[in-house]
């Protein structure tokens, strides 16, 4: 079995964890393209703040588009970069396992 370096893991880990990347990333996987508003009412509990904070975050390391449209009011919207879309299956697993482990533990 090959050894995983924790440094590459922990790397990974840090562009897909926190309380609210994995729900934006889900919400524009699910939608493909989303405006500002629409990610923050799919996401009620999370702050304007916190939201433009992830999203930067995520546009920064090539995960996410943003695009500005120059109209009156202004019209941002959000989708997953083809990069950010190599993360799919990644997270399908994830998520896979989390169903598994969530089971185990209730059987346990």
């Amino acid at each position: 079995m090959p050894l995983i370096s924790s440094c590459e893991v922990d790397t990974a880990l840090e562009m897909i964890t926190g309380k609210w990347k994995p729900s934006i990333l889900l919400a524009l996987i699910n939608e493909d393209t989303l405006r500002f508003s629409e990610l923050k009412r799919s996401l009620p509990n999370i702050s304007q703040k916190i939201l433009t904070a992830q999203l930067r975050d995520l546009e920064e390391q090539d995960i996410i588009i943003r695009t500005v449209y120059p109209e009156v009011p202004p019209r941002v919207d959000y989708r997953l970069s083809e990069y950010g879309k190599t993360l799919i299956p990644v997270l399908e697993t994830m998520n896979a396992w989390g169903i598994q482990h969530a089971e185990r533990m209730r059987n346990k």
